[in-house]
């Protein structure tokens, strides 16, 4: 609907006047506390351990060293209490306290095998998934890592391009994450460039 420069002005006037008479409710919304705080019964200053800046953590945890809570550490220089959103979501890397899982959302394989934590959504234990299958399969670590390195040596073998200066691999492109720390990341891009890989991205970026 086209608004023309009268309408405009029209209704702007009625908005002032609604504002200026209250006939909009514009009082702050109250906020309530968290029904079931967390518990904890220590408190540990920390590293958040996701991206490069370094931004300080007080976790808190219970009797049984399970992570409950996590805000920012006021009194550290980098990040002054504030967190991003995944920095208040650390505490799920270890625990969430109350965690009830969802209906319908599944934590075994097809065959009843376990994979997931009784706490979280974390995955626990490695996963596959063959062609046409709507569910998962668990695997031991040594036949993920070796099918994953065979599919990828036998890629590299047929597309690798021989160039001027090196080798160039297409076929193949890598993601990192953002919730892996600096030392991880550094290694994973060292062996992407080891393979040749030229996509090599980031889920920031995606």
């Amino acid at each position: 609907m086209a608004i023309t420069r009268r309408d405009f002005m029209k209704i702007s006037a009625a908005t002032g006047a609604g504002v200026l008479f209250g006939v909009f409710d514009l009082k702050p919304i109250k906020a309530y506390a968290q029904a079931n705080p967390p518990i904890w019964t220590s408190e540990a200053h920390n590293i958040c351990p996701y991206c490069g800046v370094g931004c300080g953590l007080i976790v808190g945890s219970n009797t049984m060293g399970q992570t409950t809570y996590v805000q920012g550490d006021p009194d550290n220089p980098i990040n002054q209490g504030s967190l991003c959103p995944k920095g208040h979501n650390v505490g799920e890397m270890n625990h969430i306290e109350g965690w009830v899982r969802p209906a319908g959302i599944p934590d075994t394989d097809k065959y009843g095998v376990k994979y997931k934590a009784d706490d979280s959504q974390r995955i626990t234990r490695p996963l596959k998934r063959g062609p046409g299958e709507t569910n998962w399969t668990v695997i031991d670590w040594d036949t993920a890592i070796t099918e994953i390195a065979q599919k990828i040596k036998a890629k590299r073998d047929a597309d690798l391009i021989a160039t001027g200066s090196g080798y160039r691999l297409e076929s193949v492109a890598s993601i990192g994450s953002a919730k892996v720390p600096n030392e991880e990341t550094y290694l994973f891009t060292k062996l992407m460039r080891a393979l040749g890989n030229v996509y090599h991205e980031h889920c920031a970026r995606t």
